[in-house]
């Protein structure tokens, strides 16, 4: 079995392009027939591909969730507006210009043209088209509403895409500026302090214990710059591997938690993760128990995770949705199940969950802003106690010399 790369054209004169997997050549020729096309050329794939340019691109290329968003919001606006399914995935192949997620559209129109539903063929790309995307277009072609699916998993993909983004810029700034403290130190320490430590030397000076372990870490830096340098990176390495492990990352959802200022936000963010998805999966008609397990995979916090778990089984066993909601009020704040409770008895429950997720969001939005102005005097802070040991340290020396010449 092969897989060939073709172009054909159809009997109103459309050209398009597909991927098949066949025998030879004269399977193939069989598969686009049914499909009602004519073969205009293809190429088959092979040892070949390493010298072809097109084809390494679209392999190591990466699929931005924007692109996904824009995918989901243009095929939706396209088939509202009347065109075939195919039609519409064959324009959305010629428009993107991400060759990667060009080969996937390839691959699902060609799909689709032989008789697979949207879902089950984008349901082969897993790494590319997660569970909610696929679990809400399947909702949209079983309940006949699929462009209208398509528009509300774009708005759930954008919102959470921007909660994200503002999240990741409130933290740049205090990440730059301990960046920079650690490089101007780790300078000093291999450049400044060796200096100093000679004149001491010279001048047989008693150094207090503090200037004694700022010089034996600078003889460190300037001795051994390239174990160091290695150590620290082998340091960050294994803490990167350790945090993704079960028991490391179930550690460090803990510490996200409980991090002053930090763990507010994690919960408000889970939260607003939680009812947007929830909202949407149950407004595109998918039922209670499949939601939960998608937005279980939505939510990365573990100690989050538990508490959709323990709702999936309150539900199994003929409980409410809120109330596993309500029981974990340490982790989801008590707003979120007294919402969804009224949402159950006023059977408005995705409405409801939706204002709690616009809640939500407007209050991590409002927080990302103020983060770098709360941070700041703790930083200020910081980094004035790391200067006033640096100069305390080294002056004392200093002035001690300057007495005893006296």
């Amino acid at each position: 079995m092969a897989r060939f790369t073709y172009t054909a054209e159809k009997v109103g004169g459309e050209i398009y392009t597909g991927i098949a997997d066949a025998q030879d050549r004269f399977e193939l020729y069989g598969i686009v027939r049914r499909e009602g096309g004519k073969i205009i050329a293809f190429s088959k794939e092979g040892s070949d591909n390493w010298l072809n340019f097109k084809y390494w691109n679209s392999k190591l290329a990466t699929i931005k969730q924007y692109n996904k968003i824009l995918f989901a919001r243009n095929l939706g606006a396209m088939l509202s507006a009347g065109l075939s399914l195919t039609r519409a995935l064959a324009v959305m192949e010629r428009q993107t210009k991400n060759p990667k997620l060009a080969h996937v559209m390839t691959e699902v129109a060609s799909d689709v043209r032989r008789g697979a539903t949207l879902h089950d063929a984008l349901a082969k790309f897993p790494h590319v088209f997660d569970k909610l995307f696929v679990s809400m277009v399947k909702a949209g072609e079983e309940g006949g509403s699929l462009p209208d699916s398509l528009g509300v998993v774009s708005d759930q993909m954008e919102r959470m895409y921007q909660l994200k983004k503002k999240v990741r810029g409130a933290l740049i700034y205090p990440f730059i500026i301990v960046v920079a403290i650690i490089g101007i130190g780790t300078l000093m320490m291999i450049y400044v302090v060796p200096t100093l430590a000679q004149t001491f030397e010279e001048m047989n000076a008693e150094l207090p214990v503090s200037t004694q372990f700022i010089i034996a870490i600078s003889n460190f830096l300037v001795e051994y710059t390239v174990l160091a340098i290695g150590g620290a990176a082998t340091f960050l390495f294994a803490l990167y591997m350790a945090m993704h492990t079960t028991i490391g990352k179930r550690w460090g959802d803990f510490v996200f938690i409980h991090m002053p200022l930090i763990g507010t936000m994690v919960r408000e963010v889970n939260a607003a993760r939680t009812s947007r998805t929830l909202a949407s999966l149950l407004s595109s008609g998918v039922d209670v128990l499949s939601s939960l397990t998608i937005t279980g995979e939505v939510v990365q916090n573990s100690y989050f995770q538990d508490v959709i778990k323990d709702a999936g089984k309150s539900v199994g066993r003929g409980e409410t949705l809120s109330a596993a909601f309500v029981r974990h009020e340490d982790l989801y704040p008590a707003f979120v199940g007294e919402m969804m409770s009224v949402g159950e008895e006023t059977g408005a429950l995705s409405e409801m969950l939706k204002r709690l997720a616009l809640f939500y969001e407007d209050e991590v939005d409002r927080k990302t802003k103020d983060l770098s102005t709360i941070i700041e005097p703790f930083l200020m802070i910081a980094i004035g106690g790391g200067v006033g040991f640096f100069a305390v340290s080294m002056i004392t020396p200093i002035y001690s010399l300057s007495q005893n010449i006296g």
